[in-house]
């Protein structure tokens, strides 16, 4: 089977992928050198959830979930690469197709519907993740999620400010350079007006 990527949706992909995975080597390393523990917390702010949320949305489920694994993968690479590296690039992956499925009820989605979406993705991504690290520990599943508080506050602040600010207006840039519809009403557009 032979996929057609068009090459400006492979380009915007990667690009997505780059600046996730920097920002969030850049924030861990951060974390690793405080004197306090707040890697847990860092870690949550970033762009990685709105990256994958956005590719998602724009190009599809299969290129959001891509997206939000490969900027796991690639980060993990280059800080702390574990058993849970699949598990948790899996599950930001989810994100990207929740941005998907956004996209087959609207096409132009409101700031209300973008923070609503940031919290239902945030808590399923949490409890995922929180539930993947009990299991695998072997932690009590209570204190998982008594320990993850902090850490869930921060991603449901993080995630609600960026896919309804920074997340909107990339997913209009993008909808306007790149997808092939956009670029087809454009010219339609611009005939009309000569």
């Amino acid at each position: 089977m032979r996929s057609n990527i068009p090459t400006k949706q492979l380009a915007a992909i990667s690009l997505l992928v780059s600046t996730g995975a920097v920002l969030r080597i850049g924030l861990e390393w951060v974390a690793l050198v405080l004197p306090i523990d707040t890697y847990g917390i860092l870690i949550k702010i970033g762009l990685t959830e709105t990256l994958a949320f956005v590719c998602g949305f724009v190009f599809g489920p299969l290129q959001g979930f891509i997206t939000g694994a490969l900027i796991i993968v690639v980060s993990d690479l280059f800080t702390i690469p574990g058993p849970w590296t699949p598990f948790i690039a899996a599950i930001i992956g989810i994100i990207g197709i929740g941005g998907g499925v956004l996209r087959r009820f609207m096409r132009n989605p409101s700031i209300i519907s973008l923070g609503v979406s940031a919290l239902i993705l945030t808590l399923i991504s949490e409890v995922l993740q929180n539930t993947w690290f009990a299991w695998f520990f072997g932690v009590p599943i209570i204190a998982t999620f008594l320990m993850g508080i902090p850490t869930l506050i921060t991603a449901f602040i993080n995630n609600t400010i960026l896919f309804t600010t920074v997340g909107s207006r990339i997913i209009k840039l993008m909808q306007t350079m790149i997808t092939p519809e956009s670029n087809q009403l454009r010219q339609n557009s611009n005939r009309a007006v000569s």
